[in-house]
C-alpha cells in the first residue's frame, strides 16, 4: 500500500491511499496538520514499527475506510458503480473497524506517548514548547496504558520511531503547497513528488 500526503494549502493536507486490490480511498483535508509531522503521518509510523495490522493503516490495507477516509473520485465511473464502491468500502471499513477497535485505542496512546518522546529529544524551540504542553497528559497517558503495550515502547523501539520521525518530517518540513511524498506501508520507504 502507498499512503500519499499531499500539501494542498498553507496550513492544509490530504492523504491518499493507493492501494491494490482494494479501490483508493482519501481523506481531505485531512485533521491535525503540523508543518513538522501531521497526526496521521505519526500514526503510520508507530502502526508500521508496532506491527498493528488493525490500527488506522492496516485497515485502511486490508480493504476499510477507517472510519474517516472516502473513495477516490473516478471520473470514468457511473454515478450506480461509484456507490456500489462507496458501499462496498464502508460495509468492509465497519467490520474491519470492530475487530481493530482496540489496536486503534493503542495506536493513540502510542502516538501519544512517541509525540512526546520525539519532541522531548527535539533541538527546535516549537519541539520543547511542545512537549512541555504535552507534559501533564504524557504521565497521565503512561499510567494507564497496559503494561504490555508500555514494555513494547522500550527505549531500542522508541529511538526506532523518533529516527523515521525525523526522517519524515525532514522530508514533510520541505514541502511546498501542491507538493506530496507517498510512504509504502509497513516499511516506510520514502519518495518525494514536486507540484502537479
Amino acid at each position: 500500500m502507498i499512503v500519499v500526503f499531499r500539501r494542498v494549502g498553507q496550513r492544509r493536507y490530504a492523504v491518499e491511499i493507493k492501494r491494490a486490490p482494494f479501490p483508493d480511498v482519501e481523506m481531505n483535508p485531512a485533521p491535525g496538520y503540523d508543518a513538522s509531522m501531521p497526526h496521521d503521518m505519526l500514526h503510520l509510523i508507530v502502526e508500521a514499527q508496532l506491527g498493528l495490522t488493525r490500527g488506522v493503516f492496516g485497515q485502511l490495507a486490508a480493504g476499510g475506510d477507517a472510519g474517516t477516509f472516502h473513495p477516490s473520485f473516478n471520473p470514468q465511473e457511473t454515478a450506480r458503480a461509484a456507490s456500489r464502491v462507496r458501499h462496498r468500502v464502508k460495509a468492509r471499513g465497519k467490520k474491519l473497524m470492530r475487530d481493530g477497535r482496540e489496536e486503534s485505542a493503542q495506536s493513540e496512546r502510542a502516538a501519544f506517548i512517541c509525540q512526546h518522546e520525539w519532541l522531548a529529544r527535539s533541538k527546535s524551540s516549537d519541539g520543547r514548547t511542545g512537549v512541555q504542553a504535552m507534559g501533564q497528559q504524557s504521565g497521565q497517558v503512561r499510567n494507564i496504558i497496559p503494561a504490555g503495550e508500555l514494555h513494547a515502547l522500550g527505549l531500542k523501539k522508541l529511538e526506532e520511531i523518533c529516527r523515521h520521525l525525523d526522517e519524515l518530517s525532514s522530508h514533510w518540513s520541505r514541502l511546498e503547497v501542491g507538493q506530496s511524498m507517498a510512504v509504502r506501508w509497513p516499511d516506510l520507504a520514502v519518495t518525494v513528488h514536486p507540484a502537479v
